[in-house]
């Protein structure tokens, strides 16, 4: 499943292509995805402008001059293909721009092979009172992320602490990945009882997460299976993982990675770098 990293990535590939710019036509290709699309999507769309484009945890927004922002969710398999050659039966939702003097439009297509993401319009100044927002924690990358707020969401928990990361509630936009990697870095235990981790092994932690994502993003996320850039380009920090998907493998320690489940989630760690 595309993570933060990955929406991000896609967020500001769209937005090259995107930003300022009238969408001339709007082309709805199945009634649904993990749900059905909005009745009035291509209506409100076709004619409006795009004011700019965002990210809340892991959907993507794309906002407009008509006060409604376009939400979109990746799912499993969702990415945007930008230009293609043909539309595919995979391309769901295409967006074409309309063109500028010696300025060519575009066609930016929503491709969602197994359909589980999603795509919603929702009123631009209630974004945050969205149901799917409106629970959510704070962003990893932003200041409303501390030690403190961690340690204060998980104060008397016995929830492992890999398990309440990955509660949208408690820090939003997080994915099993990240939060692997995360942790080895912090050098702390995916199995430890939230609520007894330490205030100054929190304190590791957020740097650790923002670390982990600020590369993940440069890099242009983590290709695993179908995700791409909407340029079609994959990202390439797989490559730099020290846990992820690397069980049996040595770590930088010497020792060797682990894999164990956790909530029904795969989860790859040190044992000696990580207590």
């Amino acid at each position: 499943m595309p993570e933060l990293p990955e929406v991000e990535t896609t967020v500001r590939g769209l937005a090259r292509y995107l930003d300022g710019e009238r969408i001339a036509g709007v082309a709805v290709n199945r009634p649904n995805l993990r749900r059905a699309f909005p009745v009035e999507l291509a209506q409100t769309l076709t004619g409006a402008r795009v004011t700019g484009l965002g990210r809340r945890a892991k959907y993507g927004l794309i906002h407009t001059d008509r006060m409604a922002t376009l939400v979109f969710h990746l799912g499993m398999s969702g990415r945007w293909r930008i230009d293609p050659e043909a539309i595919d039966k995979h391309d769901h939702l295409v967006l074409e721009t309309a063109p500028r003097p010696n300025q060519k439009s575009h066609v930016l297509a929503l491709c969602d092979p197994r359909r589980f993401g999603s795509v919603d319009l929702v009123d631009t100044e209630r974004l945050d009172e969205w149901p799917s927002f409106a629970a959510m924690g704070p962003e990893p990358l932003g200041d409303a992320l501390t030690a403190e707020h961690l340690r204060n969401a998980f104060r008397g928990r016995v929830a492992s602490l890999k398990q309440l990361l990955l509660d949208q509630r408690i820090v939003a936009g997080l994915g099993n990945i990240y939060v692997c990697e995360a942790l080895f870095r912090a050098r702390i235990d995916p199995r430890k009882a939230a609520g007894k981790v330490s205030l100054p092994a929190l304190r590791r932690l957020v740097p650790a997460i923002r670390a982990v994502l600020g590369e993940a993003i440069a890099a242009g996320g983590s290709s695993l299976r179908d995700y791409a850039q909407p340029s079609g380009e994959l990202g390439y920090f797989a490559s730099s993982f020290d846990v992820y998907d690397r069980e049996g493998e040595a770590c930088s320690c010497g020792d060797t990675v682990r894999r164990i489940v956790q909530g029904g989630r795969s989860t790859w760690f040190c044992p000696k770098c990580q207590r």
